[in-house]
């Protein structure tokens, strides 16, 4: 369950952003900070609903350190009281602007593991990643990342790959790499422009597509990343990795991408055979299917009035979780890389196939693109780790 604390709310104005907006979604009047009540409930009826032997709380927004640092202490507390010594662990998505010393010995401290947003050097972070005042921000959070690594925080990047970085693959590889990044996520933006609904909302962007639908797609903002530019960048990325970089970085696509290679269910949402594992909670209580999906129409509870369970059973979300599958074209039933994509994250799926079946993904030529080309480095990956060796053995191979 993704806890949004402080809703939609932040200090950047990211051009791509697709969550701010949702402001017009609660009112003007709404109070964005979640209270303490929502606060005791979301932590008590949460582990309460938990049999895994570690419970995680993963905590996004909006930017989450707008609650300022007691918010978490407080979220810190009540995980103890109630967890009784189990194993809990905290993940924290933020863009880096307000990490001082104060909130990274708090982070070091209670062991949070960090998803920090740079999407590369300086030119390129700063296109889109701008302040209210639409300010760069790129020294800021360089300068948070290097305080992260002094503190010894656990941290990943996470990178927007939109149609101006997908440009430059190995910069922003590299940039990261040397900056002393051991892993990564890069995260395709694809966004469509605003239909009739989102109008209706007060919403600029489309909100995700109907996999059933046989209306004519829609096209994307323009910023968008194109499918074949990802598979590219992906690719080139993955060329440096597998000749230099394997068990030293991790880029999460790859481990993903492996993990499938080796007969096993995708772990990423986006890969996996059918989706509705990752509910949303908004800073009021209510839950939503997805964070990409918190449109009145996928609501599915509210954490204070009903149980996890009561949550997480409700009709609506198991519909949403099957219709991945259940509406997957022909076309990708047949496709020689179902087994690793299954179709990809559904917000994404509002193209149609050759024969005009609905419900294809945007990015799929792209996917089709590094799959092929990973492929054969991925089986000698894969036949290692079945032999009992490691997988950075492949770079000896490559050598070969």
């Amino acid at each position: 369950m993704m806890c949004k604390p402080i809703g939609p709310r932040c200090n950047l104005d990211c051009k791509y952003c697709f969550y701010t907006e949702k402001e017009a979604l609660f009112g003007e009047g709404e109070k964005y900070p979640m209270d303490h009540k929502v606060l005791e409930e979301y932590v008590r009826k949460y582990i309460q609903s938990q049999t895994a032997p570690e419970i995680n709380f993963a905590w996004q927004g909006g930017e989450p350190t707008l609650m300022g640092l007691d918010f978490f202490r407080k979220a810190v507390a009540l995980q103890k009281r109630y967890g009784r010594g189990r194993n809990i662990s905290n993940s924290f998505q933020t863009n880096g602007i307000l990490l001082d010393d104060k909130w990274c010995e708090f982070l070091a401290k209670e062991d949070f593991l960090v998803g920090l947003s740079i999407d590369g050097p300086r030119e390129i972070h700063d296109k889109y990643r701008v302040d209210r005042g639409g300010n760069p921000t790129f020294d800021k959070v360089y300068d948070s990342m290097k305080r992260l690594q002094d503190w010894h925080v656990n941290y990943n990047t996470l990178s927007s790959v939109t149609r101006e970085s997908g440009q430059d693959p190995l910069g922003i590889y590299g940039f990261l790499k040397s900056s002393g990044t051991q892993f990564m996520q890069f995260i395709p933006i694809v966004e469509r422009i605003q239909d009739d609904d989102a109008l209706e909302l007060g919403l600029k962007l489309a909100e995700p597509p109907d996999l059933r639908s046989k209306d004519e797609p829609m096209d994307v903002m323009p910023w968008s990343v194109e499918p074949l530019q990802y598979g590219i960048f992906l690719s080139s990325i993955f060329d440096e990795w597998v000749k230099n970089d394997v068990g030293k970085i991790f880029v999460q696509l790859f481990d993903v991408a492996l993990g499938a290679w080796m007969g096993q269910n995708p772990s990423l949402c986006n890969f996996s055979r059918t989706c509705g594992f990752a509910v949303a909670m908004e800073h009021n209580g209510d839950v939503y299917a997805c964070d990409h999906y918190v449109y009145p129409d996928h609501y599915v509870g509210n954490i204070v009035k009903d149980s996890v369970e009561d949550i997480i059973t409700n009709p609506r979300l198991a519909k949403f979780g099957a219709d991945k599958w259940n509406a997957l074209p022909q076309y990708c039933r047949q496709c020689d890389y179902l087994f690793t994509c299954h179709g990809g994250c559904p917000k994404n799926r509002f193209r149609k196939t050759p024969s005009g079946e609905p419900g294809l993904n945007y990015l799929c030529r792209g996917y089709k693109r590094f799959f092929k080309h990973v492929d054969p480095h991925m089986k000698r990956m894969a036949h290692l780790l079945r032999q009992g060796k490691p997988a950075s053995d492949v770079m000896n191979l490559n050598l070969k």
